[in-house]
């Protein structure tokens, strides 16, 4: 008779390796493994975002990572610090930081304090602090934004205005 492997049905506490151990904090400076991850590291290996990113990715403690070939649809995504598509996402939401890879797509409706697009964004945009549209980025929609960087080549288009929702500096 074949033995019951210890995932199906009731487990050994005594025998089960999985217990005696912690398990990793994904996204707390440790990959899947539990092997320590320099963040100066990822922004390289994340399709060049940029160093900029990296201390508002480093500081905030939730991210998300929607890879390539991945299509997330008709969601809100909340309590997220940071947002990185590499696929395609059809959502609401409000976050800190939101990096949209070359290959990334995000259609919907987002308001974010700094947004660094290098794929597409389609649908109402609000950033906050500053929206860096790369030279492979395409930007359309209803845009409102505090600052403004548009390398060569950038796109956008659309309803676009300046004047996001006001600081609380600028009102003290």
């Amino acid at each position: 008779m074949a033995t019951q492997s210890p995932f199906f049905g009731k487990r050994d506490r005594d025998t089960d390796s999985l217990t005696s151990r912690p398990a990793p904090l994904v996204g707390s400076g440790t990959n899947l493994s539990g092997t320590p991850v320099n963040p100066s590291s990822l922004t390289a290996q994340q399709g060049g975002l940029s160093a900029a990113a990296a201390p508002a990715a480093k500081e905030g403690g939730s991210k998300l990572t929607v890879g390539p070939n991945i299509k997330l649809k008709g969601v809100e995504i909340t309590d997220c610090d940071t947002l990185v598509v590499e696929g395609l996402v059809e959502a609401t939401m409000d976050s800190r930081l939101m990096q949209i890879a070359e290959q990334g797509e995000f259609k919907g409706s987002a308001e974010i304090d700094i947004a660094e697009i290098r794929g597409v964004f389609d649908g109402n945009l609000t950033v906050r602090e500053k929206l860096v549209i790369h030279s492979t980025g395409k930007v359309t929609g209803k845009i409102r934004y505090g600052k403004i960087v548009i390398e060569e080549g950038g796109q956008l288009s659309g309803e676009i205005s300046f004047g996001a929702k006001p600081s609380l500096q600028a009102a003290a």
